[in-house]
């Protein structure tokens, strides 16, 4: 039996690329680069990434910047995933307090008084 050894970038030939997230500082050189007069195109063929993330990196810089307002900045994106965690949280929160004041409520066979708020 033949073993067959694959360096890293046959093997994401084969696969397809599956890579994580490049590091904010990373994408940050290259929008810089770009803005020092680089295409994509160019940093593309040098860098690692595709020509279509540079330019949705460059695109994100330019929100960020106010220079451009046709989708989110980062930092509302940040805020938008936090705010749907926590809404979806609270709903969890809200289901099990609901079956516990119906089990309570079923266990006392009696509907707590309301309270006069004095």
């Amino acid at each position: 039996m033949d073993t067959v050894i694959l360096t890293l970038k046959e093997v994401s030939k084969r696969m397809g690329k599956v890579r994580g997230a490049y590091p904010k500082e990373f994408k940050e050189q290259i929008v810089a680069l770009h803005r020092a007069g680089r295409t994509p195109a160019e940093l593309a063929r040098e860098f690692e990434p595709t020509e279509e993330s540079i330019r949705s990196w460059i695109a994100q810089a330019e929100r960020d910047d106010g220079l451009r307002h046709d989708g989110l900045t980062t930092v509302e994106k940040e805020e938008l995933v936090r705010l749907r965690r926590e809404n979806r949280q609270l709903k969890i929160e809200r289901e099990i307090l609901a079956k516990a004041a119906a089990w309570f409520a079923r266990e006392t066979e009696q509907v707590p008084p309301r309270s006069s708020g004095s």
